[in-house]
């Protein structure tokens, strides 16, 4: 079993732009690809202010929620209340999107991919959920709480660490509270 353990603690953050949070990318495909050039990219985002969102032409989101009240989206003129957390929301990062907070700054989990190369299953899980990737594809999954480990292994995953695999039959993941599992698939 090939899977790679990518902890928390070790991501640096970056800011952003416009000032209103960070962002810690967890992985992205290919590895090291800059903002114009990934295949996938999932980030973990701190928001502080309310404001607009980065476009990514091309680029196809899931924003989940896993601290704070949530958000209001206006994607494109249209309202989008990101409201329950742990609920994968999708939404084009290429049309204008703003965000308002609905009570104070908010933690949330991105996952994006690039149109026509790479697409994304999102689900929240909790108890046991077995790791398999597609072929040519991969599987994250991130604890959103203390307590994950993998099946056979010393592979244990505290909040917000993740684990990467391309394996069809990677093994089991149980965890003591809620996990966000992303199924990454070419095309």
């Amino acid at each position: 079993m090939t899977a790679r353990v990518l902890r928390a603690a070790d991501r640096a953050a970056t800011p952003w732009k416009n000032g209103g949070g960070v962002t810690r990318e967890i992985a992205a495909h290919p590895e090291g690809a800059p903002l114009d050039a990934f295949d996938w990219r999932i980030s973990l985002a701190e928001v502080t202010e309310d404001g607009p969102f980065s476009t990514f032409p091309g680029v196809d989101r899931t924003l989940t929620v896993v601290e704070g009240a949530g958000l209001d989206l206006m994607v494109d003129g249209e309202h989008h209340i990101v409201d329950e957390p742990y609920w994968p929301h999708d939404f084009p990062s290429d049309l204008a999107t703003d965000g308002a907070l609905l009570g104070g700054p908010v933690v949330n989990l991105n996952v994006m991919c690039r149109r026509g190369r790479t697409s994304a299953a999102v689900a929240v899980v909790r108890g046991t959920v077995r790791l398999a990737a597609p072929p040519g594809g991969a599987v994250l999954a991130i604890a959103l709480e203390d307590g994950a480990v993998l099946d056979g292994t010393e592979l244990g995953l505290d909040r917000y660490d993740a684990l990467l695999t391309r394996e069809a039959s990677a093994g089991v993941l149980r965890t003591h509270g809620w996990a966000l599992l992303v199924t990454l698939s070419e095309g």
